[in-house]
């Protein structure tokens, strides 16, 4: 199974259980993970909750030397498949900059990381983590993501513990987007449309639809039309 297989059978797993959080599913838009600034047409976000959306984008926490680390270990994470984009196509270095602003929690814990990270890459190949070949990259992340548990290294723990940070700020921040969800090929709830028990079967129990009570029955054939009724209140189509 490919490792964005194993993630989206993961993620599909935790969400049999749980939903994700409001607040990071509550920034995506339809195409961005960023909210966009005062957008009145973004549905259920009370005047409230845009508003402090937009205090939360005038803000500033990650520099962009950090926002490009993000985005390179986002797409380690998660890269562009056949079928669908990348982390960083979907946007999610920006839903992590939006993120760790409105949980401030998190600031620490992702900046301590970068630090980390950095820190690592120059001690093995004396440059900072962003501008280390892929190669060396995957060599610092697999240590990391695939911990050795008969083999215990103290001194990554912190690493350990981004990472595991990381991929789920990533995965959320991925499968709240359009794109995400598409790829996942989840549909949400749609009505069906039901004609009735088959002629063929009523047939074979000798009975039929009252015509009287199927009159007062939807039609399927104009379910998607829209009422419309008079001043008075009466049903005109």
């Amino acid at each position: 199974m490919k490792r964005r297989d194993s993630l989206r059978t993961i993620l599909l797993g935790t969400l049999g259980g749980m939903s994700l959080s409001t607040t990071a599913s509550s920034c995506q838009g339809s195409d961005s993970t960023e909210i966009p600034p005062n957008e009145p047409s973004l549905y259920g976000r009370t005047p409230e909750e845009l508003e402090r959306d937009q205090e939360i984008m005038s803000e500033e926490y990650l520099n962009e030397r950090e926002v490009v680390s993000i985005a390179v270990l986002c797409d380690i994470i998660l890269p562009a498949s056949d079928t669908a984009g990348s982390a960083t196509d979907a946007e999610v270095p920006s839903f992590i900059a939006f993120i760790v602003k409105d949980i401030p929690d998190l600031q620490l814990p992702v900046r301590g990381g970068l630090m980390w990270l950095d820190g690592e890459s120059n001690r093995r190949f004396n440059k900072e983590f962003a501008a280390a070949t892929p190669e060396e990259q995957i060599q610092i992340i697999d240590d990391i993501a695939y911990p050795d548990p008969d083999n215990e290294k103290p001194e990554l723990g912190p690493g350990i513990n981004f990472f595991n940070l990381m991929r789920n700020l990533t995965l959320t921040g991925y499968y709240t987007t359009q794109m995400g969800v598409e790829d996942l090929g989840y549909t949400g709830n749609y009505a069906n449309t039901w004609d009735g028990i088959p002629e063929e079967v009523l047939a074979e129990h000798d009975v039929d639809y009252d015509e009287e009570w199927l009159a007062k029955c939807v039609d399927q054939s104009k379910r998607m039309e829209i009422a419309e009724w008079d001043e008075e209140g009466n049903l005109l189509t």
